[in-house]
């Protein structure tokens, strides 16, 4: 069975749509910049050139689920040599990362407005990408949403096959049972490694975001967990 197939049918929910308007600010830098930087997955026709989409040959890694996208912008600060690709739904904060890459003058940061999982499925081709990074997804925390929680064996195999040997799934969460399940189905998809026992030691490179401060505050710990890809 092909893994879109798998994806379909595993009923993969990567997010929830939610009014969030945008300021001032916001509206004003994507009729200036969204054009130069963006692209609306229901307008991608193939497969996407990202080469010619970041005008430059350059490891790519892709976050899923940028957020307000100060994160995404302090990543992409301190590895210009990295392509840095952030997907995320919803336009407000798409429209606060465009500041933040106009503030420190990023040129290795595109924007995708849409499914991820439908992007990485049907417009990338395998063995594109250099990393996935998604870093505190929605924990849907009631029992009987956990069908809705974005990281699946389905969806882990389709990110598997889209990284490139050596390439790296990076997982954060502060929801002890969604750690524990990623670790689980990470575990058990025979493309990936984990490149340590079981939980990864908090990267000091990764920054520490809203989500996180807040998860600390309420007291649960955050949960970093980093598979490779096999192969040379």
């Amino acid at each position: 069975m092909e893994t879109g197939e798998l994806v379909r049918q595993a009923g993969v929910f990567s997010h929830v749509r939610r009014s969030v308007r945008m300021t001032a600010g916001q509206e004003r830098v994507w009729r200036t910049n969204w054009d130069g930087l963006g692209r609306r997955l229901e307008e991608i026709e193939g497969q996407v050139d990202l080469a010619d989409w970041f005008g430059r040959q350059a490891p790519t890694i892709l976050e899923i689920g940028t957020g307000m996208g100060d994160a995404t912008a302090q990543l992409a600060l301190a590895g210009p040599e990295v392509n840095h690709l952030a997907a995320e739904v919803y336009p407000a904060g798409l429209g606060q990362l465009m500041l933040w890459i106009e503030k420190y003058e990023l040129a290795n940061v595109r924007l995708l407005k849409g499914d991820a999982l439908d992007f990485l499925r049907d417009h990338l081709a395998p063995e594109a990408l250099h990393g996935v990074r998604i870093y505190f997804p929605d924990p849907w925390p009631k029992k009987r949403h956990h069908k809705r929680r974005l990281v699946t064996a389905p969806f882990v195999r389709l990110i598997a096959s889209r990284l490139v040997p050596g390439g790296t799934l990076h997982l954060a969460t502060d929801w002890a049972d969604y750690a524990d399940r990623m670790l689980e189905i990470c575990t058990a998809e025979p493309l990936l490694t984990n490149q340590y026992a079981d939980w990864a030691p908090r990267p000091e490179w990764r920054p520490v975001t809203k989500f996180e401060r807040r998860a600390h505050a309420e007291g649960r710990v955050c949960r970093d967990l980093i598979f490779t890809k096999s192969g040379s």
